[in-house]
């Protein structure tokens, strides 16, 4: 149905060491979205990425894609998403265009072009143990050139990266929700982009203050 939101999420708990990490959280995330989610160091940012990725399984609550919960359709859901975190999350053995291709085996869209485009071309035979830590940022952010996954899950996106990449990163969040696509990101930055809607979560009443 094209009202059903591409994410929704219901009474979502995770306790850690008999402590629940964050107030519940109900959320929905639509085609052509983007929200932000806000709050405190330690409010569970993080932790709610990695729950909604599947890394980690919630105490309780639901999470839906498109409006089917997501045990029920786990490969499509996990084939429709992109993470891209604190970590590049690159394999130091491989070379930069191989990461790539890796990463969106299914894509049709040029890996040499993506690594151009964040200002890599001339380096995608070059194993990425020999890129520095900047260099592996932009090959992570070369991703989001190649993914054809509509749900993107940025997890302090701008860390590390330079004014050049944060337009760059910018007008790929645009152009994604300008062609139907969905992102939840967390950051600190302020958006040049309109219509970014926000979520507030704050620690649960038993982790504040720890």
């Amino acid at each position: 149905m094209p009202n059903t939101p591409l994410l929704a999420v219901e009474r979502l708990q995770f306790e850690r060491d008999d402590c629940n990490v964050f107030e519940q959280i109900d959320l929905t995330v639509g085609r052509g979205e983007i929200v932000q989610i806000e709050g405190p160091n330690g409010a569970g940012k993080t932790t709610l990425m990695r729950l909604l990725t599947t890394a980690l399984q919630p105490t309780s609550g639901n999470i839906s894609y498109a409006g089917q919960d997501i045990g029920l359709c786990r490969y499509e859901y996990l084939s429709d998403i992109l993470y891209l975190g604190h970590q590049p999350g690159v394999k130091m053995t491989l070379t930069a265009e191989e990461n790539l291709r890796w990463m969106a085996a299914d894509s049709s869209r040029s890996a040499q072009d993506a690594l151009a485009a964040v200002g890599l071309a001339g380096y995608g035979d070059v194993p990425c143990y020999n890129l520095s830590a900047g260099q592996h940022r932009r090959v992570a952010l070369a991703r989001l050139l190649t993914t054809d996954a509509r749900l993107w899950y940025l997890d302090e996106p701008f860390t590390a990266i330079d004014k050049q990449g944060v337009s760059f990163l910018e007008k790929c969040m645009s152009d994604h929700v300008k062609g139907g696509g969905a992102i939840l990101l967390s950051t600190h930055q302020d958006l040049a982009i309109d219509g970014v809607r926000k979520y507030g979560i704050s620690p649960h009443a038993d982790q504040r203050g720890l």
